[in-house]
């Protein structure tokens, strides 16, 4: 009779474990929702040029993260960039980059943003995964593609 209630008690602080780890990610992602969650100035876009240099964009913007999990954000290029295949260029039409949706966060250096409207079509229905470092006032935010070499710094 002992083994059996045992193996049950056993069996009862396994899943009590596995539902407390669970609940200290949940705590852990959303802390870091409500540290993202407010409006952000673009500082400074960063992106590599044709000539492997990085270069500086003319530009600015808006970034908004809810605490709920949604997102928007708008750049405007001061001046129209070249037209290349390089981003952030690709989110962009006419020199202005406009998208909204809904965002996950992954860990703490990354999250998932799940575009549901966009200027640039093809973006609809896309997760974009993406890199951040969050200090203070600042928030840096950075592609997670390899093809993609443009850093976004962006401020409260």
């Amino acid at each position: 009779m002992k083994e059996p209630l045992l193996r049950i008690v056993a069996i009862v602080l396994v899943a009590l474990s596995a539902v407390a780890l669970r609940g200290d990610g949940h705590r852990d992602h959303e802390a870091a929702r409500n540290r993202l969650a407010g409006a952000w100035h673009l500082a400074s876009l960063e992106e590599e040029g044709a000539d492997g240099k990085i270069h500086r964009a003319d530009c600015t913007g808006l970034l908004v993260f809810t605490s709920d999990g949604h997102m928007s954000v708008q750049v405007m290029y001061q001046n129209l960039p070249a037209a290349t295949n390089a981003a952030p260029v690709q989110y962009a039409q006419n020199g202005y980059e406009a998208s909204f949706g809904t965002y996950e966060i992954d860990d703490a250096h990354s999250f998932t943003f799940h575009v549901e409207g966009a200027l640039v079509r093809t973006l609809l229905g896309k997760e974009l995964k993406r890199g951040y470092e969050l200090s203070g006032k600042k928030l840096v935010v950075k592609s997670s593609d390899p093809n993609e070499h443009w850093k976004a710094i962006w401020e409260r």
